[in-house]
Order: structure tokens, then sequence, then C-alpha cells
């Protein structure tokens, strides 16, 4: 049993088997259903997802089994899905929370707790105060021989309905479909190569535009938590094999993303890796530039000055925060923001 569990820039994360373990999980789900259960009553919800480390949709259950015994329901992904998914269920179904088992982009021995806001975005630092204080008085209960976590079997869960498997794919391909003209991505005659790193976004990129003429060339795709060769991080120096695959291939460029596909890597055709500085300049340039968009820009204080460069050229207000999408996330809600990110590649 920990000591203390602490919630870092983006969830709390330790080492599997060592601080990691299934009764510390079911002490974050107690907590967080302690706090939520103040503050909305009954009748609260909560996604849970996971991705592809060892043991994570074990995890998730324990989680559910947890909230769901404390009466909040329960949407339990049928299958490992990218961060940014649950985010994208948390708002669409309108529930109170989300929780993503994941460790992001650290090495394979390590596993995490996220906790998402109703709006899908990282939990506010308020909130993740409060829910710290509820796991350490639980920790303290434990300490002198209590048992203050309370929990039921999944399968009973799921039969009275307070737990429901939820696959929340369909409904964000389709906002992605809003967003993006697929058909015409579909229809380019040319080949991407993907990294998915073994992580949670394996095989989307070829659900999603893979079924025409552009090819999808996946590399790392199968779900290995070992990560073998690789730290599931995409930066220059754990790409190599994804930098000489993109030019051998002729694709027209790489992509990679991290263990729970909320961060992303470029390499060019030539196989040079854009670092996440570059990408996030080129992503605004191209809303502003190309799309003629406007809007409020959010940045973390250690992203480049590209950043703020670009919205004195067209005329937008950028905003500077601390590092975390805690920190930025309330700021995109505040401003109504055009974008968003970090130098982390999110």
């Amino acid at each position: 049993m920990a000591g203390s569990i602490k919630f870092g820039t983006d969830g709390w994360r330790a080492v599997i088997a060592e601080d990691y373990t299934f009764d510390n999980v079911r002490l974050c789900s107690q907590g967080m259903a302690t706090y939520l259960l103040g503050v909305t009553g009954p009748g609260a919800s909560v996604v849970v997802g996971y991705d592809t480390r060892f043991a994570s949709e074990d995890f998730a259950a324990a989680t559910a089994e947890v909230l769901g015994a404390n009466g909040i329901h329960v949407y339990l992904c049928t299958s490992a899905v990218p961060t940014p998914v649950v985010s994208h269920a948390v708002a669409g179904l309108r529930a109170n929370a989300g929780v993503v088992i994941t460790a992001s982009h650290n090495p394979a021995r390590w596993n995490g707790f996220k906790i998402k806001g109703p709006e899908g975005s990282s939990a506010p630092m308020e909130v993740i105060a409060k829910v710290e204080e509820e796991i350490a008085s639980l920790l303290r209960q434990v300490s002198t021989g209590g048992t203050p976590v309370t929990r039921h079997a999944l399968a009973d869960l799921l039969a009275q309905g307070v737990v429901e498997w939820h696959d929340p794919t369909p409904n964000y391909f389709e906002a992605l479909r809003r967003l993006v003209d697929v058909d015409a991505l579909k229809n380019m005659a040319a080949t991407v190569v993907v990294d998915s790193m073994f992580g949670a976004g394996s095989g989307f990129f070829n659900r999603l535009i893979g079924a025409g003429k552009l090819h999808i060339d996946e590399i790392n795709g199968e779900r290995n938590p070992s990560f073998p060769g690789i730290r599931p991080e995409p930066i220059g120096p754990n790409l190599e094999r994804l930098r000489k695959r993109v030019p051998a291939t002729g694709a027209v460029m790489g992509i990679a993303l991290d263990g729970d596909a909320d961060r992303l890597g470029i390499v060019d055709e030539h196989g040079n890796f854009l670092n996440q500085h570059q990408v996030f300049a080129l992503l605004c340039y191209y809303l502003l530039g190309i799309r003629q968009e406007r809007g409020h820009i959010i940045r973390s204080i250690t992203t480049s000055t590209m950043i703020s460069m670009l919205g004195e050229r067209y005329g937008v207000p950028v905003h500077v925060t601390q590092v975390g999408f805690k920190y930025i996330a309330p700021l995109m809600l505040e401003h109504n923001a055009l974008i968003g990110g970090e130098e982390s590649g999110g």
C-alpha cells in the first residue's frame, strides 16, 4: 500500500506491482467516487477507458467495480481506446467525469490513473486536490486496519445495469468526419506510415482513412505491453524505425502516437523528425493562414514563441500558462479557444 498517492501534470502514475496495485487503483476509484457523489449527489456517471498496457483492462474493471458499487453509472469501454476517444465520450454522454487507465508515454513497467472533467478535458487542479484529500483519508483508514473501499463484482453490476459496456469509437469517428474531409484523404494516392508504438491508437488510422487509395503502412501496431525496443513517446530518438521507413516506402509522411494516443510526432517525406514545437506552429498556421479561422490560442510557457509570433501576425490573442493540460484546458474553455497545445505533442 502506497504511503501517499499524488497526481502529477496529468494523473497518478506508478510502477506496476510496486505502488501501482489493484488496492491502490481501488483507493483512487473510491476517493473519486466519494468526491463526485459529494458534488453531484445520486445519478452521477463516469466513462472508464484504458490503454494496451499490462492488465489495463483489469485495472479498468476494478475501477468500474468500485464506482458502480458506490451507485455511479459506469460506461466501461469494450476495448482499449485512445485517451481523446474517452474524452469525447465523456462530453458526448454528458457524464460527470472520466477515468483512463494509462501511463501515457512512460516505460512499460508503469501504469496510471487519469481523471477527466465533464468537458472531457483534464480535471481542474481544484478537483484533483479534493480527490487527493479523499484518497489520503482512505489511506489513513487503511493504516489503522480499516476497509474503506466499497466494491461489487463486475458481473453483478453489469447484470443490474449499473455498469454497461460502451464502444465510444463510432461517435468519435463521426465527429472527426465533421471536422476533416475524410473522403479527400481516402482518395489521395499516397502512403502514410503510422507508428502506433504498440499503443491504444493501433488500427485507428486504417479504420478512419485507410479504405481507399490512401495506403496506411502501420508499424508496431500489435498489442505488446513490453513495448519491445522502444519507449512509447513520439520524440526523435524513439522513432528510428519510422524515420527509415518513410523514405524507404516513398511515403509522404510518418505519424507516431504515444501509448494512449494523445500525443503525436511527425516525420517528413525525407525522414526528418519535426519536433512538437514545429507541429504545433504548423497546426496554428493551417488554421489561421489556410482556413482563415480566428480565435484564441493557448500554449504552455515552455512552448515555442513561434506560436505567439503567429498570433501577432494574424491578430489573435495567445495565452501562456503552466505546463500541463490541466492548466491549458480551463483556458481553452474560458476563451472558447481555436487551439491549445504544449511541447509534449498534444
